[in-house]
């Protein structure tokens, strides 16, 4: 089972959270961007933009902050925190 927990945050708080489930026999690439994409959906947002440093922070900590730099659109949050909590 893998499972990724996203949260919008603004000013502190948490807005909106859901997790995502995935019991798919897949990469763990392909779940996390499945993941992301339902996220996505379920938040009306576009795509975040993966920078090197959003990455590598998702690299070292399997949890990245997304904030107004990875959105082509304006957000009205401050930003998106995504996290594996999950994985088998």
């Amino acid at each position: 089972m893998f499972r990724l927990w996203a949260k919008e945050f603004k000013d502190n708080h948490m807005l909106k959270d859901t997790v995502i489930a995935d019991d798919e026999q897949d990469s763990r690439t392909h779940k996390i961007f499945r993941a992301i994409d339902a996220v996505c959906y379920e938040f009306d947002l576009s795509k975040p933009i993966w920078l090197n440093s959003t990455v590598r922070e998702f690299k070292t900590h399997s949890k990245v902050r997304f904030t107004q730099d990875n959105f082509v659109d304006e957000i009205d949050f401050d930003y998106l925190e995504i996290h594996v909590i999950e994985e088998d």
